[in-house]
């Protein structure tokens, strides 16, 4: 065998002999554990050429179907994310922004006898992680090796056998840096990487029961624990879990899934993640300037994302400070960008450059919270009256005026990711604006929901009007035309193939007398003296496909569940009853009006379409990972 190898080598064409495959060993960066990374590309192997034409979104429901409490609670906490300092950070202190080495699982082809032996060599170098790297490595022909490759210069792989070489590679890898930025679409608000786990037994009480049953906000789901009263420590410790608590950022968000996909697409390619998408950003708070995020934590973040991207672009360099008066304001039409504005921004020399830059913002610059509560509310409840859960309630007037600065904050925006994040002038299509799905639409995408509270019961004042859904349909189609005018006019690409996928998914999709599922029945849970129904909360389960692409209020509450403490309502809002109060929190904080994961995913397959031919265009082809 040995002598057929040699001869081979020496005489016939480099192809017809012994060749070298190889992968990166963890493409996806972000995630430290590659057994993480492993999950999903496997699952991205095993799908059918039908699935692939929507890579994530097959691959979410499959993940959804094997791990109903998500997929994601074993993996959040493995990241080159520092939530404890909010800086991207590796926990093996290797430096995660600016890779030194990556590495590469290579096997030897054309080879089939299990006996024969190889020697592995990379050149010269040092071992690093215990990988080998300009080291001699001999084994089993048979069998893969893990060899570290420099980065970015690569390195050249010979394999000998009984001292004469019989294939060679240089091996270099690809690592792309992809940074996401906006509001909570971009976050994955309604997503928790671990969800509220209710008991199956215990109920919460918001108010006192009542003789006629009026207004009766007793027997709900309650979370599991010894907690003596809601809102005490005990109860707090029980809250979802998120990647980043105070932005509600998950791992389900469809910008983190946009960037996984594109590392498993290609086994020589890495990519570098870096998000910083918060819930309930603007372009002004939130990523010109500094947001604490709508959760209360003791470390929020504490630079704006623009200033946090900068600082990511530097690695272990220091992002300075940048004193700028009068570059964003436009000519004061951002009247909050006046006044001194200070961003951090890297030296061009030292920041990593961007490859793509994933974006989803602006919904909250037109008021979506305040068109959502218009919609929503019962037109004499207390609520409405009181203003809404975020301090007003507005519909198409208020929403006219916002909608017509917003082209000028994203003028800004676009200056800022240039001259800031140094995204070549030339090079705009780098930067990807993502669209908003419709909430509420059905038929042809010309009917929205009708009225009724299906989907909403789990607050007294919550009651869908068809007619407010159509006016704020109206407003969402103004911002959509808006967004697409704004990408093409400064050379963006924009993403927006999702919007059809969601007509007949929105909040009222399931059922509301009986459903096949839990997952798509409309109703809440409510215990009636010793028996809960429609069905027992601790089976619910947020992962599961379902119809409805997006959490309904009830959805919210038995997926996020978010409360908080009484002194800081009491604080805050300086309310003597907080039981009401916590419910409303619990049904809207919690990613009420979001997309749930399938969401996300069906909007990461969109993106990902637009998002390929820009790395084509600059990194080269796509190479569609077949095999293991």
């Amino acid at each position: 065998m040995l002598a057929a190898l040699v001869s081979v080598a020496g005489t016939v064409p480099a192809l017809a002999g012994p060749s070298i495959e190889w992968r990166v060993a963890n493409p996806f960066r972000f995630f430290n554990d590659p057994a993480d990374t492993e999950i999903h590309r496997a699952t991205f192997i095993s799908l059918t050429p039908e699935e692939r034409r929507s890579p994530v979104l097959a691959a979410e429901r499959q993940l959804g179907q094997r791990h109903p409490d998500g997929w994601a609670a074993t993996m959040y906490r493995k990241t080159c994310w520092n939530w404890t300092r909010n800086r991207y950070e590796c926990p093996d202190g290797e430096s995660y922004i600016t890779p030194e080495s990556h590495a590469v699982v290579a096997e030897v082809k054309g080879i089939d006898d299990a006996e024969v032996v190889c020697t592995w060599q990379t050149g010269a170098g040092k071992r690093r992680r215990g990988r080998q790297h300009g080291e001699a490595s001999t084994q089993a022909c048979s069998e893969p090796v893990e060899l570290d490759i420099p980065y970015p210069e690569g390195a050249l792989v010979t394999v000998s056998v009984g001292g004469v070489e019989v294939a060679r590679q240089r091996i270099v890898v690809k690592d792309l840096f992809v940074v996401g930025m906006g509001d909570s679409f971009g976050s994955g608000e309604g997503n928790p990487d671990i969800p509220v786990r209710l008991s199956p037994e215990r109920t919460a009480d918001y108010s006192k029961p009542s003789k006629n049953g009026d207004g009766d906000l007793t027997g709900y789901p309650a979370r599991i624990g010894a907690w003596k009263q809601i809102g005490d420590k005990t109860f707090i410790e029980e809250s979802a879990r998120w990647l980043d608590q105070a932005c509600h950022r998950s791992l389900y968000s469809y910008q983190m899934r946009v960037a996984l996909q594109i590392a498993l697409e290609d086994p020589h390619r890495a990519v570098t993640y870096a998000g910083f998408a918060c819930s309930g950003a603007e372009t002004t708070f939130g990523l010109f300037l500094r947001y604490k995020g709508n959760e209360w934590v003791p470390n929020p973040p504490d630079l704006s994302q623009i200033s946090a991207a900068a600082a990511a672009q530097c690695g272990r360099e220091e992002a300075e400070p940048q004193d700028l008066p009068e570059a964003y304001h436009m000519k004061g039409q951002v009247e909050e960008l006046k006044g001194g504005l200070v961003l951090r921004k890297c030296e061009a020399e030292k920041a990593r450059k961007i490859d793509l830059v994933l974006l989803s913002i602006g919904g909250n610059d037109i008021g979506f919270s305040r068109l959502l509560a218009n919609a929503v509310l019962a037109d004499q409840s207390t609520l409405k009256k009181l203003g809404g859960w975020f301090g007003q309630v507005h519909g198409l007037a208020e929403a006219r005026p916002q909608l017509a600065r917003l082209g000028d904050r994203y003028k800004s925006l676009n200056r800022a990711l240039h001259n800031i994040l140094h995204i070549p002038w030339n090079e705009s299509d780098r930067i990807v604006l993502t669209g908003y799905p419709g909430l509420a639409l059905l038929g042809d995408g010309s009917e929205v929901c009708p009225d009724g509270d299906a989907g909403m019961e789990v607050y007294p004042d919550f009651r869908l009007s068809e007619a407010r859904a159509k006016d704020g349909t109206q407003i969402a189609e103004k911002l959509h035309r808006l967004m697409r005018q704004s990408a093409r006019t400064y050379g963006w690409t924009f993403a927006e193939s999702h919007r059809r996928q969601f007509i007949g998914r929105g909040i009222c999709a399931g059922f509301t007398d009986s459903a096949f599922s839990i997952a798509d029945d409309l109703r809440l849970p409510r215990r009636i003296g010793h028996e809960w129904r429609p069905y027992n909360p601790s089976d619910y389960r947020a992962y599961v496909p379902r119809q409805r692409w997006f959490r309904t209020p009830n959805d919210a509450y038995l997926t996020g569940n978010f409360h908080v403490e009484p002194s800081l309502i009491q604080k805050a809002l300086k309310l003597e009853s907080l039981q009401w109060f916590q419910l409303l929190l619990a049904s809207t904080y919690s990613g009420a009006f979001h997309p749930t994961a399938e969401g996300h995913a069906a909007i990461a397959d969109a993106t990902i379409e637009q998002a390929r031919a820009v790395i084509e265009k600059y990194n080269g082809a796509t190479r569609v990972s077949s095999s293991p």
